[in-house]
């Protein structure tokens, strides 16, 4: 098994129903909150070269991509889904780590965050340099909120006036020195 870990251009976006079909499959497995996306929004994804794909072979294995809100300020990596026979081997983490380097590489000077229930999403956010924050410091932008709508628990998120929702909202600022990556701050501290 060689799993190849690549950015996404054009040439992926034949992956996007199968894609959309492993995000929502996992949702339902989980039971918790995962917004749907439709196989357009994927293709748009990777004609941007703002996705990431895993893949063994020809065979879809992982996906994750870039979302840019408020005029670059906030990005945001989401979607990320790992194929249900690839589990276990911690390619999450690396799926995550290089959309983190995507974003760092593409838009460097914003802000990264992501908001998930998932456990093991939050202490990868956490190694990658992420702290947990309040909703308010994510960005505003409503198509970023009109995005969780598909999710089972958006009345709980709408109730609360997005204050909060059975998500964790996670930042990664880079104009913060206590959440600068380990790679940063050994620059840094090498200068």
């Amino acid at each position: 098994m060689t799993i190849s870990i690549l950015f996404g251009t054009k040439n992926h976006s034949t992956y996007a129903e199968e894609i959309c079909s492993l995000i929502e499959h996992a949702a339902k497995q989980r039971g918790t909150g995962i917004a749907k996306r439709k196989p357009s929004y994927i293709k748009t994804k990777f004609e941007n070269e703002n996705a990431v794909i895993a893949l063994d072979g020809d065979q879809l294995v992982g996906f994750c991509y870039v979302e840019v809100w408020e005029d670059k300020k906030y990005v945001a990596n989401s979607g990320l889904i790992v194929h249900p026979d690839y589990r276990g081997q911690g390619l999450a983490k690396k799926i995550k780590a290089k959309a983190f380097e995507l974003s760092r590489e593409k838009y460097p000077g914003s802000k990264l965050f992501g908001i998930t229930t998932s456990l093991p999403v939050m202490k990868i956010n956490s190694e990658l340099g992420y702290k947990p924050v309040t909703f308010s410091e994510l960005t505003q932008d409503e198509t970023f909120w009109n995005g969780c709508k598909s999710c089972p628990n958006y009345d709980i998120l709408t109730r609360n006036n997005r204050t909060n929702c059975l998500c964790t909202g996670m930042l990664f600022d880079p104009n913060r020195p206590n959440d600068k990556t380990k790679e940063e701050k050994e620059i840094v501290d090498h200068e």
